[in-house]
């Protein structure tokens, strides 16, 4: 009895000494005496007590260090560029990872800014914004054939931010603004251009069909004076005599539309006695050149639809 009483708590004092619980997704090591052992992985776990102890554990997990580097361009435009690195311990070569290297997140930092220092220099900075992937292959190529020796596998490196200096900043903000100004100068002068051209074009075909309207409204007139003319001389008046009628009754009529105008109480006319004379023969001038007119502009009419229709 008094044995067991003794044992009893040498057995709850060695329990937690000897046995031990290692996380998923994690490694530990164990020394004996100061020397290395060997690598236990997740579940539960027996060592020796005393004797044996755990030396440390490292996680299997995928990690991320991030590390902003500040550097210069080719064109001088000083720059902060932030890298994202993501790595593991490589399950088959813990040892290496925990014995070859204290510290591996300032191993890792120090490659990141060899090669960063070391690339972007050669580029405008244009070529960094538009290379960003390409330094960030550069970076992970880097990584990979100095961290493998020490158990680590780097998973991916990215560029995540670009920070040029602030002054930098605003100037490409004030060009970028400019050449959208430029742009929208010339879209707004284009559109200005083609109302011009299309107004002047609809004014050109107004003024085309106006002094059209005008030829066919004379031409017509010259056809009833003619009519009229034509019954006269069935009564016996000959075609002079005819014709100063007409003229004398156009003329009377004019005076008598003017009258009836309220706005109108004044008209200067001749009145001696060739002014009649005179009269008909600019009229009959005039319907002769405004018939001429008409006749060449439907020729030309019908010689443009022609060539439309060869065209075609």
């Amino acid at each position: 009895m008094n044995t067991f009483f003794f044992i009893l708590p040498l057995i709850i004092i060695l329990v937690p000494l000897t046995f031990f619980v290692v996380k998923q997704q994690s490694a530990a090591v164990i020394e004996r005496f100061g020397k290395f052992t060997s690598i236990r992985h997740s579940g539960l776990q027996l060592k020796i007590p005393v004797i044996d102890r755990i030396a440390g554990k490292l996680s299997l997990k995928i990690q991320q260090l991030d590390v902003v580097v500040e550097t210069k361009t080719k064109d001088d435009v000083f720059v902060k560029l932030k890298v994202s690195v993501q790595f593991q311990v490589i399950k088959t070569k813990v040892y290496d990872a925990f014995y070859k290297l204290d510290y591996p997140h300032d191993q890792i930092t120090s490659y990141v800014f060899d090669v960063i220092r070391a690339e972007v220099p050669k580029m405008k900075l244009d070529d960094v914004f538009e290379k960003k992937n390409d330094i960030a292959i550069a970076v992970k190529s880097e990584l990979n054939d100095a961290m493998i020796e020490y158990g680590y596998d780097i998973i991916k490196t990215l560029v995540t931010d670009i920070d040029p200096d602030a002054q930098v900043k605003n100037a490409m903000n004030r060009i970028n603004a400019a050449e959208r100004e430029k742009v929208a100068a010339q879209y707004e002068g284009d559109a200005a251009r083609i109302l011009i051209v299309e107004k002047a074009k609809a004014e050109a075909e107004s003024k085309r069909l106006q002094g059209q309207g005008i030829a066919d409204q004379r031409r017509e007139i010259a056809r009833g004076l003619e009519e009229s003319v034509e019954v006269l001389n069935k009564v016996g008046i000959n075609s002079q005599e005819a014709s100063a009628l007409i003229v004398v009754t156009q003329h009377y009529d004019t005076l008598q539309a003017v009258g009836a105008d309220t706005n109108s109480n004044l008209i200067l006319l001749p009145n001696s006695p060739q002014a009649g004379s005179d009269m008909l023969n600019n009229m009959v001038a005039s319907f002769t050149a405004s018939n001429q007119i008409g006749e060449a502009m439907k020729k030309q009419d019908k010689k443009k639809n022609s060539t439309t229709d060869k065209e075609e």
